[in-house]
This record gives C-alpha cells, sequence and structure tokens, in this order.
C-alpha cells in the first residue's frame, strides 16, 4: 500500500490529508502535527466562530484580495474555490452564512463545528493523525520516496510528502523545504495592528468607526473600512489590510511611519468645512465638543475637538474660522505616528514562504522535488482579512491531496 504523509495539523493540512484519502481510498495517509492539538488556528479564528471563507466567486477577482500570490492563485481558484468550499461543507452537514461585508461563518457561529468535521471526516477516510510529532529531517530516497526523521528519534517512511506546516516564522517548518532544495522568500509579519503613543486615544480603546480610510507614504494605496481603537493605538479591518498589502515596505522602516486617517472618507473636505459652518449658524449655543458629525461616536469627538487645541467650553457660536478649519482638517487628514506593531505572537498570517515560481500550481507539486507537495501559509501566499487565507488553505490543501497519488 503507498503511503502519503502530511506534515502539519492546520486547516491545509488536514484538508489536504482529507482530499487525499478520500480521493484515493487505496492509499495510506498519515498527518502528523508537532503540537499537542490540531486545528488551533481555526479555533481561534474568527473570534471563535471561525471565518471560512468569502463570498466572492469568480477566480480572477477573488485572487485580487492576496498581496502576495495573485496570480499563481487564479488558476488555482477555477479549480476550487468558495463556492466548492461551501458545497464541500454542506454535504457534510455544516451549512455556512454570509455576513454583509461578503464574510462566511457556520451557521452555529462557532469554529468547534468546523474542528469536529474535519475530525469526523478525517476518521471516517481512515487518516492516521498523529499530535506531538514534529519532523526534524526529511531524506530524500533513492527510490523517489522520503524518510522522515521525527522529533521523538522515530523514523518514517513514504512515498509522497505534503508540506503544511503553516506560516513559516522559524524552526523545522522553515527548514524542511529549504533542505530539499527550495528557495524561502524571507518570512515578515503581515495582518497587524498599529501602535500609536496617544494616551486620549488609547484611553477610548473598544470605539469601532466605519467607515474610516487610512493611508501612509510608506507604500501605495489606501484602505477603507472599519477602524477599531484598542490600547494599543489601532486595529480593525481597515488597518489589518493595510498591513498586509504594506508587509514588507513597513518591515523595512521597523514599523515606525506616519498613519494618515480620514474619520470622514464619506465627505469630501469642503464638506466638511460646509457642515461645521452650519453648526455655528443653526445651533451657535452649543457646546463643540457635545455635538459630533456621524459616524463618529461622541467619546472620540469630543477628544478629537480638545485635541485640535480647541477650549472644552467653545461654543458654535464663538468657533474662530481658524479652529474649525483646523478642525475639519484633523477629521479628514489626521496624521499619527506609529511606533510599532502588534506582538509577534499574536500575528496570523506571515508574508513569505516557499517561491511559488517553484511550485507547479495546477497540482501544488514541487518543481524541484517529484513526489514533493505544498499547501497553505508555507508557501509565499497570504490574503487580507475576510476569509481569505483559509479559502486558500483550502484551495491549495486540497489540489495538493487530489493531485498527489496521480502517479503512484
Amino acid at each position: 500500500m503507498k503511503h502519503v504523509v502530511v506534515i502539519g495539523g492546520g486547516a491545509a493540512g488536514f484538508f489536504a490529508a482529507i482530499t487525499c484519502a478520500q480521493s484515493h481510498p487505496g492509499t495510506r495517509v498519515t498527518l502528523l502535527e508537532k503540537g499537542a492539538h490540531f486545528l488551533s488556528k481555526v479555533r481561534i479564528s474568527g473570534g471563535g466562530r471561525c471565518n471560512v471563507t468569502h463570498s466572492c466567486f469568480e477566480p480572477k477577482q477573488l485572487s485580487l484580495h492576496y498581496p502576495r500570490g495573485e496570480r499563481a492563485l487564479i488558476g488555482a481558484f477555477s479549480k476550487f474555490q468558495p463556492m466548492d468550499t461551501i458545497a464541500w461543507f454542506e454535504a457534510r452537514g455544516v451549512k455556512l452564512k454570509t455576513e454583509a461585508d461578503g464574510r462566511m461563518f457556520p451557521t452555529t457561529d462557532s469554529s468547534q463545528t468546523i474542528i469536529d468535521c474535519f475530525l469526523r471526516e478525517a476518521e471516517k477516510a481512515r487518516v492516521n493523525f498523529q499530535a506531538n510529532r514534529g519532523v526534524e529531517q526529511v531524506t530524500r530516497l533513492d527510490d523517489g520516496g522520503f524518510s522522515l526523521t521525527l522529533s521523538n528519534g522515530e523514523t518514517v517512511k513514504c512515498d509522497r510528502l505534503i508540506l503544511a506546516t503553516g506560516g513559516c516564522r522559524a524552526g523545522a517548518g522553515v527548514a524542511l523545504p529549504v533542505s530539499l532544495g527550495h528557495t524561502l522568500e524571507s518570512p515578515v509579519p503581515s495582518l497587524f495592528t498599529f501602535h500609536i503613543d496617544l494616551p486620549w486615544l488609547r484611553e477610548l480603546s473598544g470605539i469601532s468607526v466605519d467607515p474610516v480610510k487610512v493611508s501612509t507614504p510608506a507604500i501605495k494605496g489606501a484602505q477603507s473600512g472599519p477602524v477599531l481603537i484598542t490600547h494599543f493605538g489601532l486595529s480593525g479591518p481597515a488597518i489589518l489590510r493595510l498591513s498586509a498589502w504594506g508587509a514588507r515596505a513597513l518591515h523595512e522602516v521597523n514599523y515606525r511611519f506616519p498613519l494618515r486617517v480620514n474619520w470622514l472618507p464619506a465627505l469630501a473636505y469642503d464638506e466638511v468645512v460646509s457642515e461645521l459652518r452650519a453648526r455655528s449658524s443653526t445651533q451657535p449655543a452649543g457646546l463643540v465638543v457635545n455635538t459630533p458629525v456621524r459616524p463618529i461616536p461622541s467619546r472620540l469627538w469630543e477628544q478629537m475637538v480638545l485635541a485640535s487645541g480647541i477650549p472644552r467650553e467653545t461654543r458654535w457660536g464663538a468657533f474662530s474660522k481658524n479652529a474649525l478649519l483646523r478642525l475639519a482638517k484633523d477629521l479628514t487628514a489626521s496624521e499619527y505616528e506609529v511606533i510599532g506593531k502588534s506582538p509577534n505572537k499574536a500575528e496570523f498570517v506571515t508574508c513569505g514562504g516557499v517561491r511559488l515560481s517553484e511550485v507547479n500550481f495546477k497540482t501544488m507539486e514541487s518543481r524541484i522535488v517529484p513526489g514533493l507537495y505544498f499547501a497553505g501559509e508555507l508557501l509565499d501566499i497570504d490574503g487580507i482579512t475576510g476569509g481569505f487565507n483559509f479559502q486558500a488553505a483550502w484551495t491549495t490543501g486540497w489540489l495538493a491531496g487530489k493531485n498527489c497519488c496521480a502517479q503512484l
């Protein structure tokens, strides 16, 4: 009986192992995970709800959500895309729902639903999945197979090998493809929050504003969407997307850069000026700090007014022209100095990984080592928030699992 080993018990690894076992029932499939738990990222993703995929069903359009991997994924998505993901789960009794922003979650709003489905399918397909089985070394055998040295000293041989060890920050997961001759695009963090040392801003932790437009001279383009104020500075989808597209550029400036924030992107600067002038006429007795321009929340408005140098007791009728223009500028073009990012352990996604030109995206087989396949974040692929990283995991895992036994 032929033997396929999958290294990595995360989303891509499990999907590859299940797909391989179900597509090739005469093959023995072993799934090895170095940690004590499988699918740990699935468990905590989406706040414990698991953002399974995104309701973008056109391959080329879908690929535009990947700062790294866009071109390589177009063909892959034509074979397995979100519509296929939805069908796969629904065929196994797991229904997904679509939220207003296109993100898709299990109707139970629980990642445990996805985990239980994978464990059930793996057992049904007779996948031999083993925890606490790190792989220290892989050797290519003369017969085309592989010999694996495990962390417990055990040796495992297989005919085909799928590497799905996740984001390549460090450790054996990075060393394995390099030892087999592959090139690694240097890993740097992606999808992280911005640290801003402004006490008045941090005191507003928990406040969310939608939409907000954010940009930085360090990278081209801007991002719009919800922004969340945290104890460290700013987070939320718009910030995370900006960090993804600028992952390498922001790394090069050591995560110190000016961040430009437009709190009222639905209004042009002149329209904001007109809105403020209208208040001076219609409610002259009202305090400026008490009358926010929506959708800016009251507490954030109050602090922004004070940060603009406007005294708390200022009334609209006594609002000077210079103060009005200064506030309008702060509302539409605030600039904050970012002094760092979220801790490395908090990041879900890594930019970097196995060079894409060294992988055949029709099958996910290595162009350098026959019989070696890749899936998931170990590749130099990463998407923005919204279910795109999981979809890349399902797609590459499915292709690797489907094709790894084709020539056996």
